[in-house]
């Protein structure tokens, strides 16, 4: 093999090349596996924790700029829900009882 660089003269190079022995690497047992995941970097889980801790530090600081609804909106709210869901409920309860009305006669 020759190599050529700036400056450089010729300079060959023998290569040697012998048999090639064809390596075979023994895959860890399933113990030796859980093992080594049990072995954790300690830098790996301080990362995590710190990336964690900051989570928690940046919900804090979101929920503070929460406007939450007073006492008097959440139970006007809740009352119309309720309302609407009784609303909703019997007219579903009236369709129901017409439409199987309808499918006796039919039926008949």
């Amino acid at each position: 093999m020759v190599s050529q660089g700036p400056g450089n003269n010729a300079v060959a190079k023998k290569v040697e090349t012998g048999p090639v022995k064809s390596i075979k690497a023994k895959s860890p047992s399933f113990r030796q596996k859980s093992l080594t995941r049990a072995k954790a970097e300690p830098g790996k889980i301080k990362g995590t924790i710190d990336k964690g801790l900051q989570f928690l530090r940046e919900v804090k600081v979101e929920l503070k700029k929460v406007v939450w609804p007073s006492r008097k909106q959440t139970i006007g709210s809740t009352v119309v829900v309720l309302i609407l869901t009784m609303i909703i409920a019997v007219f579903l309860g009236m369709i129901d009882m017409g439409l199987s009305g309808i499918i006796r006669m039919v039926l008949k």
